[in-house]
């Protein structure tokens, strides 16, 4: 049955190889660019270039984000809407029935 299913197969092959090195590849980049090392190398960069006058301090700023949002997976949260919550304290909207 391997075998049949082998040979049905085999022109496909090639896509199966490229895909696999395109997962190395992709696997491989994504572990550069979290690398701290090199992170703390593009934010030295960015310090340098703003001491140079090549950039300004809000450019800095922007692209620094930028770095730190691809070092965190870029998950920002949005700002709380509404009131301000206190802890501890429950806000649930369902009426608590008569304790029995």
């Amino acid at each position: 049955m391997d075998l049949l299913w082998a040979l049905l197969t085999l022109p496909y092959a090639p896509v199966r190889g490229l895909t696999a090195a395109v997962k190395v590849v992709a696997r491989e980049a994504e572990s550069r660019q979290r690398n701290p090392v090199n992170v703390r190398r593009e934010l030295e960069e960015l310090d340098a270039a703003v001491a140079a006058g090549e950039l300004t301090p809000d450019e800095r700023d922007r692209a620094e984000q930028r770095v730190l949002d691809r070092l965190t997976g870029g998950v920002r949260r949005p700002p709380p809407r509404g009131p301000a919550r206190e802890e501890g304290v429950r806000h649930d909207r369902r009426r608590a029935g008569p304790a029995a």
